[in-house]
């Protein structure tokens, strides 16, 4: 028996919805035992914990669940990125490694140490990681048992002002990134999230960020399985960084739900 809270959630939505809106990065928790291997000052935890959640996307996520026409399943990171990043390759296809943001960081936002350079990240792959991999995999593949195809809509956020970690930093930075992959993001699924997200300001492609999330057992196989990340800039709904949330968070929640209700049918 144990009293720590569930490192990543599900949370169900309708039977015959197809869309699982991810949302990776929106925790601050970090366990006890995953903290005392960081070497930060509490105060600058903090502060890296400011620049690198994607705050108050999962109350955006979940604002759109309850304004959808059919409820869209979540499923929901509730450890910080800092624990592990889920949607880092955990081996050397992960180019965010040179820069020593892998699976498992050692360094932060601004380059400085976070963990020591020779940390060995297979205890929390294995604790964290892995386990995440396994159950997101599991949600997709009953989507697809259940609707015949599943449609993964990853929810993020990215500041204003690009941070020294970013290696695509100096291209457009717009409203809203749609991040896409070429084979799991159609033409349809990106059609819709332009006219959802139009009324949040210009939508733009694969710039701050580019890719979505897409489990490894069906990457670049399963058709059937959709993809788009949704990257929304940081001063169009909250006050940066990891300040609170201001009116547009209810625009982008409205927007979000209009993505789901346009592939769900």
């Amino acid at each position: 028996m144990t009293d720590a809270p569930p490192a990543f959630e599900l949370l169900p939505g309708a039977a015959h919805s197809p869309v699982l809106l991810h949302v990776p990065h929106s925790s601050r928790q970090i366990p006890a035992d995953v903290r005392a291997g960081i070497v930060l000052p509490d105060a600058e935890l903090e502060r890296e914990l400011d620049h690198m959640t994607d705050s108050h996307t999962a109350e955006i996520a979940g604002r759109a669940a309850e304004l959808a026409g059919l409820t869209p399943w979540r499923f929901v990171n509730r450890t910080s990125r800092l624990v592990v990043d889920p949607e880092r390759f955990p081996d050397g296809r992960e180019e965010m490694a040179a820069v020593g943001m892998g699976a498992v960081y050692t360094r932060t936002s601004h380059r400085a140490e976070l963990r020591p350079a020779d940390t060995d990240p297979a205890p929390l792959i294995a604790r964290y990681f892995r386990p995440y991999a396994r159950a997101m995999t599991e949600a997709v593949a009953d989507r697809i048992a259940a609707t015949g195809r599943a449609v993964i809509v990853d929810v993020h956020s990215y500041p204003a002002e690009p941070l020294p970690y970013e290696l695509h930093g100096e291209g457009p930075r717009p409203p809203v990134c749609l991040g896409t992959d070429a084979f799991h993001t159609p033409p349809g699924l990106l059609a819709a999230a332009r006219e959802a997200f139009a009324p949040c300001g210009e939508t733009g492609l694969d710039s701050p960020f580019r890719g979505t999330y897409v489990p490894l057992d069906f990457h670049g196989t399963r058709s059937e399985v959709g993809a788009l990340m949704v990257e929304i800039r940081r001063d169009t709904y909250m006050t940066e960084p990891g300040g609170p949330a201001g009116p547009g968070l209810s625009r982008l929640a409205g927007s979000l739900a209009a993505l789901v209700d346009a592939v769900s049918v």
